[in-house]
């Protein structure tokens, strides 16, 4: 059974140094240098099967990461969106409870926040004050005095 159709791929100076540059620096992702790998091994031997047992990889990735380059060029790379609920809290939200957490009082004179307090505050409710409470590693419970 034949591999995938051959397909040009003809990259211009900006797409190859980028490219590069990915592959090169050491904080790129693994997923995004082996795409860009990808990408510029095809556009050097434009064979599927040559690529693939270059980089050790499956004929089906280098097909794939090869097509959503040709349709999206450089941003064809990027993940594409997951599945799942969207996120509900905005990053003001999230920045205004954290302004809050660390720099005003409790109300009704009491002497430090708790989540159920924060979360009537804020118009949110106590399991999302605590999940951004531990994401951000803020313990108002736990003040100095």
């Amino acid at each position: 059974m034949p591999g995938p159709a051959a397909k040009s791929l003809v990259l211009t100076d900006h797409e190859r140094s980028v490219l590069v540059g990915w592959v090169r620096r050491p904080t790129s992702s693994a997923r995004l240098v082996q795409r860009a790998s990808i990408v510029l091994a095809y556009a050097d031997d434009l064979s599927v099967a040559g690529v693939a047992r270059r980089l050790g990889v499956s004929a089906p990735t280098v097909a794939k990461w090869r097509d959503r380059f040709l349709v999206g060029r450089l941003d064809g790379l990027d993940d594409a969106p997951r599945p799942g609920q969207p996120r509900k809290l905005t990053d003001e939200q999230i920045n205004a409870l954290i302004t809050r957490t660390l720099q005003d009082a409790p109300p009704k004179g009491d002497t430090q926040w708790s989540t159920r307090s924060m979360a009537a505050g804020q118009g949110l409710n106590q399991t999302q004050v605590s999940r951004i409470w531990r994401a951000f590693g803020l313990k108002p419970h736990a003040v100095d005095s």
